[in-house]
């Protein structure tokens, strides 16, 4: 068997080729329109987008055949614990929850958002990140494009400073450009969080940043406090609008050991989901300052997301929220006991480390099809769902799969959860 374990120049060479150097065209090569190329066709460095079920892939001869879609849906449910982030697929007991808890605490729904329900959750929230106002979003996508689109009219500056992982580039099919003819600008590389130096060196007149707070792509990395200040003080310094995509801000509370009003304290606006680590069954939150929030309702029916009734979508956050963010913490010290089990063994590669949320990457050498098959072995042999998928990264022969520390992981200890994992390695 080919050794699989990681040099420490190795691991330093891992780390620089997954950078995205070569993920997005240079300056030459703009779209007609001047804004980024379309990634339509590129694939991220690193991770696979989805779970990869290995459906109708021909393994090893003699090897047992990829299970079907429902078969790899009936086996994760099967599982008793999961690495990774999982929903449950039982939507119709879902939505039954979400009645009952309406009716156990005599709330009634909604017109277009206008009801004391949704009002005073989205004032709660706003309270929490300390804000004046706050408007929910169906999605996180529509809740940020119109956050963006509010700066750029107001400064008439169309121009975005993102980093190079951003979701606004890599998932949104363009949404800034085809939608709202915005044009974003790559700030710092793509090995670490954006840092004030990136703004202040743009070339390009910035008319606003937004900023992802932990970045996914790294695994659930964050700038230092320090770093974290200094980039609100270069945007206010630069007249720059700051924008926080905060899909995972919640995960981020415990690395910085401070409320999340000061976290959000000297962002414009910032934007949090509600399905990420909450487990609502969708929404999102758009929080800033009370004319900014009033122009957001208009631009929310602009973009058709005035629901006829928005209750069911935030009864299903409100109802788990405290709970959820109160089990945060937890999570994390979970993750650093985890990666810690796991990066003692030398064919693995974890980042960040050490861990700064519940987030964080792992690298084995192998094929995505190899350790697929093997996730469904220990899956039925030890009922643990120790990945989602792996993906092919941009280094040869190396692989990687996310993992975040949830309820999912239950309650099978670290240890445990470490030696199911490393059964992987049978597959290397």
């Amino acid at each position: 068997m080919k050794d699989s374990r990681f040099s420490r120049s190795e691991f330093l060479a891992l780390t620089s080729l997954l950078a995205g150097s070569t993920l997005f065209p240079g300056r030459g090569h703009a779209a007609p329109d001047g804004g980024t190329p379309s990634l339509r066709t590129v694939k991220s460095p690193g991770l696979t987008g989805v779970p990869a079920t290995d459906a109708g892939v021909a393994g090893p001869k003699g090897a047992a055949p990829a299970p079907s879609p429902a078969e790899y849906e009936k086996l994760r449910e099967s599982c008793t614990a999961s690495l990774p982030v999982r929903s449950t697929s039982d939507d119709g007991a879902e939505y039954a929850r979400i009645g009952e808890w309406m009716q156990r605490q005599k709330l009634s729904s909604d017109v277009y958002g206008n009801g004391d329900f949704v009002q005073a959750f989205e004032k709660k929230v706003a309270d929490l990140l300390g804000f004046e106002d706050a408007c929910f979003m169906p999605t996180g996508t529509m809740a940020q494009l119109i956050a963006l689109r509010i700066y750029a009219d107001a400064s008439n500056v169309r121009t975005v400073g993102v980093h190079p992982s951003s979701h606004h580039v890599l998932h949104e099919d363009d949404a800034y450009s085809v939608l709202h003819q915005l044009r974003t600008v790559n700030l710092g590389p793509w090995t670490r969080p954006l840092l004030a130096e990136d703004v202040a060196r743009s070339p390009d007149v910035l008319g606003s940043v937004s900023v992802e707070l932990p970045v996914r792509w790294l695994g659930g990395q964050l700038q230092t406090w320090e770093q974290l200040q200094e980039l609100k003080r270069t945007c206010r310094d630069k007249k720059v609008k700051l924008h926080m995509d905060g899909a995972r801000l919640w995960e981020s509370q415990p690395f910085y050991g401070r409320p999340y009003a000061d976290i959000c304290k000297g962002f414009d606006s910032v934007y949090v989901s509600f399905y990420k680590m909450v487990g609502g069954i969708g929404g999102a939150m758009l929080v800033g300052n009370r004319d900014f929030i009033k122009e957001s309702r208009v631009w929310r029916h602009r973009h058709g997301g005035n629901l006829y009734h928005l209750a069911p979508l935030v009864a299903s956050a409100a109802m788990r929220f405290d709970a959820a963010l109160a089990a945060i913490p937890g999570y994390v010290k979970r993750a650093k006991a985890l990666t810690a089990l796991l990066a003692a063994d030398s064919r693995v590669t974890v980042l960040p480390q050490p861990v700064q949320t519940n987030m964080f990457h792992v690298f084995l050498r192998g094929s995505p099809q190899a350790y697929n098959r093997q996730r469904d072995r220990i899956a039925r042999e030890d009922r643990v769902w120790v990945a989602g998928g792996f993906g092919q990264t941009r280094v040869p022969g190396v692989v990687s799969t996310e993992l975040q520390v949830s309820e999912g992981l239950g309650r099978i200890s670290d240890a445990d959860a470490a030696r199911a994992f490393l059964r992987l390695l049978e597959a290397a």
